[in-house]
């Protein structure tokens, strides 16, 4: 009997090559980042549906890691994204919006690294320190995205909206606060085209940041002036609606009558509308030509103007009182850096140098 010849030759002849090998890998990659594309613009419509509020049903699409091993394994859109790569806190199964329906964003979710702790954002925002920050997360005053918080490590970010007790609250980025006891001849701006001096010449070393004033004195009122780069926190201070307390000392060319005492509080009305202080007295009982005066107005040279209108005559004007703040212990043409207290004041507008309600006043 004739044995069988094995025709080894066609057996080496049928086998691929190095090179088709090579390409059927690639073809197989090139396919699993497709799916993956795809994949991943699935999520990100399904996102922006829920965050518009949208019910859309997911697309079956191939699982990237179930090619070359099991061809049969399916996975949804939803269900292949991996949670490892998402919001911190985001519960398996649950997509985190970072900033809320509104502010959806994927830059915001891609933003991982920056994530701090909840108490610890709320310190460096400079509302307190980190222990009294847990303290208020515990005690419900803390909203993230509009949800409550009771877990002071909580991860968030930059992103996220956080109030607390109703008032939102941002880090500070090399914010700089500094008080100047302003003298004369100085003009309140960041600069002059005519060459003058300007508060900023006063406070030369003083940082290497851009700071402003916040608001203005003019070129001969003389006391307490703000500097600083808090664009947001200038607005809130110099916006009328928060009525911010201010104090001057002002000194007339001759004594002032009660009876003119009596009309600047009840109020007088100037070229530019109606105006009123909240409070005016003698600074000195022997020389009834210094008047303190408390006004919320932030008009251009509203003090001056005032008593211009009654017939005097103004020699010397100091703001002894903004806000919380004051000239203490900051002689004339001097500055200082406002303490983590003052600022916290500032930034969440204690009612202690805000106008009362004008129903109660």
């Amino acid at each position: 009997m004739q044995k069988k010849r094995t025709d080894n030759f066609s057996k080496f002849a049928e086998k691929k090559k190095g090179a088709a090998i090579k390409e059927s890998y690639r073809q197989e990659k090139r396919k699993v980042k497709a799916d993956a594309r795809a994949a991943g613009e699935e999520m990100r419509m399904l996102k922006k549906a829920k965050a518009r509020g949208e019910a859309i049903e997911p697309k079956k699409v191939e699982d990237k890691r179930a090619v070359g091993k099991n061809p049969e394994r399916k996975k949804t859109a939803y269900q292949q994204k991996d949670f490892k790569k998402g919001p911190r806190n985001a519960a398996p199964g649950k997509t985190k919006l970072i900033n809320g329906p509104e502010q959806a964003s994927d830059t915001a979710i891609q933003d991982r690294d920056s994530l701090i702790p909840l108490n610890k954002f709320i310190a460096h925002a400079g509302v307190c320190g980190r222990r009294e920050a847990a303290e208020l997360v515990k005690g419900g005053k803390v909203t993230v995205n509009g949800d409550k918080i009771f877990e002071p490590g909580f991860k968030v970010s930059q992103a996220d909206k956080i109030t607390v007790k109703g008032k939102a609250i941002f880090l500070q980025k090399n914010n700089v606060y500094i008080l100047l006891n302003k003298p004369k001849d100085f003009i309140t701006t960041a600069n002059d085209p005519q060459g003058r001096k300007t508060v900023l010449d006063l406070i030369k070393g003083a940082t290497l940041e851009r700071v402003y004033p916040v608001g203005r004195l003019d070129r001969n009122t003389t006391g307490v002036l703000l500097l600083t780069n808090d664009g947001e926190l200038a607005q809130k201070l110099t916006h009328p609606s928060f009525e911010v307390k201010k104090i001057y000392e002002v000194t007339l060319d001759k004594a002032v009558t009660k009876k003119d005492l009596e009309l600047i509080v009840s109020g007088v009305t100037l070229e530019d509308g109606f105006v009123q202080a909240d409070s005016v007295g003698y600074a000195d009982s022997k020389s009834k030509n210094v008047v303190g005066i408390e006004i919320h107005s932030g008009r251009n040279r509203i003090v001056r103007r005032i008593f211009e209108h009654l017939g005097y005559d103004v020699k010397g004007l100091d703001r002894v009182l903004f806000a919380n703040l004051t000239k203490k212990n900051v002689e004339r043409s001097k500055w200082r850096i406002l303490n983590e207290k003052e600022i916290r004041l500032l930034k969440f507008m204690n009612k202690s140098f805000i106008r009362k309600n004008k129903e109660a006043v």
